[in-house]
C-alpha cells in the first residue's frame, strides 16, 4: 500500500504484480518465488487504495483458470479500479505448477489461442456460447462487463518465436519476461511487430512492456560487465532511452529480482528504504 500510494504521487503511470502458484524446496527457481501473493486479489486491494495509476499483471497463466472464472475475476477487477486494469497472459512453463492444477501441457498454443478468444467473447458478447477444442460454455449470460470495452488490453508473455508472433497476431502488445537479454530486446520486438504486419494489423498500436529486472549497485561491482538496469541509479536512469530505441513503450521497474530487496530473508525495514530510495530516484 505504501507503494502503490507513494508511486500514484510521484506520477507513475502504472504498479504491476506477477504471478507464481507454487516454489521448489531447493528454492533452484530464484529467491524472489519464495513468497508471492495472488495478484487479482493483490490488485483488487490496490484498486481501492489508488484512484489514477494502471494496474497490471505480468503474467497469469492461462492453463490454471478456467475462462469463464478469470474473465469474471478480470471484469470485477476492472470494474472495482474504474477501467484501470492492464492483462498481461501467459502460458507458463512450471511442471510442478501444471502438475499441481492437474493441466496437461498439451496443445498449449491451441489452448492459448482459444482462452483469449473466448476472455474477449464474454466480456463483449451479450449472449455466450462457445464448443471448442478445449473449452465449452452453453449459451449463458455473464455481466457485469468489464469497463474497459471491448475489455481490458491483453499483452502476452513469453519469448519464443512462436509466442512473440502470437502477441504480435492477437494481443494488444506484448510483456518481456525477467530473464530477457535487455542489450537485444529490440529483436524481439521486431519479431512481433512483422507479425502484427502479416496479420493485418498496425505494429505501432502495440504497446511493448519492459519488465525491468532493477539492482542498484555501486559502478563496477563485481568487476563484471554492467547489465541494463544493474548500477548505480545514474546508470539505471541512463539505459531507459536505451531500451526506447530498441521499440519498448513501456518500462516497469522490478525489484523482486534484487535479493537485497525481494527474498523473503532480507529485513523488510532495509528491503522497504532501498525500494523507496529506487522509486523515488526513478520517478517520471
Amino acid at each position: 500500500m505504501t507503494v502503490a500510494r507513494r508511486a500514484e504521487e510521484l506520477g507513475y503511470a502504472s504498479l504491476w504484480t506477477f504471478q507464481r502458484l507454487l516454489s521448489p524446496v531447493d528454492a533452484s527457481w530464484g529467491e524472489q518465488y519464495r513468497s508471492v501473493h495472488d495478484p487479482v486479489v493483490t490488485l483488487s486491494y490496490l484498486a481501492g487504495q489508488t484512484s489514477r495509476i494502471r494496474l497490471g499483471v505480468a503474467v497469469i497463466n492461462l492453463p490454471f483458470y478456467a475462462p469463464v472464472v478469470l474473465a469474471k475475476q478480470l471484469s470485477t477487477l476492472d470494474n472495482l479500479c474504474g477501467g484501470r486494469l492492464d492483462v498481461g497472459l501467459g502460458i507458463g512453463w512450471s511442471d510442478e505448477e501444471y502438475a499441481a492444477v492437474g493441466v496437461s501441457k498439451r496443445g498449449q498454443a491451441r489452448r492459448a489461442e482459444e482462452f483469449i478468444a473466448l476472455l474477449r467473447t464474454l466480456w463483449t458478447d451479450e449472449v455466450v456460447a462457445h464448443d471448442g477444442e478445449f473449452y465449452r460454455v452453453p449459451p449463458t449470460r455473464m455481466d457485469p462487463k468489464p469497463v474497459q470495452r471491448p475489455g481490458p488490453p491483453i499483452l502476452l508473455g513469453g519469448g519464443a518465436e512462436p509466442a512473440l508472433r502470437r502477441a504480435g497476431r492477437i494481443a494488444d502488445g506484448w510483456v518481456s519476461s525477467s530473464r530477457m537479454d535487455l542489450t537485444a530486446i529490440g529483436e524481439q520486438v521486431a519479431v512481433v511487430k512483422s507479425a502484427a504486419a502479416e496479420a493485418g494489423r498496425d505494429p505501432e498500436a502495440l504497446r511493448f512492456v519492459c519488465r525491468g529486472v532493477v539492482r542498484v549497485r555501486e559502478s563496477g561491482d563485481g568487476g563484471e560487465p554492467r547489465q541494463p538496469l544493474t548500477g548505480t541509479l545514474d546508470q539505471i536512469r541512463g539505459d531507459l532511452a536505451g531500451l526506447a530505441a530498441q521499440g519498448i513503450t513501456e518500462l516497469f521497474a522490478d525489484l523482486n529480482f534484487d535479493p537485497q530487496i525481494g527474498s523473503p530473508d532480507a529485513d523488510p525495514a532495509v528491503s522497504m528504504r532501498r525500494a523507496t530510495d529506487v522509486l523515488d530516484a526513478l520517478a517520471p
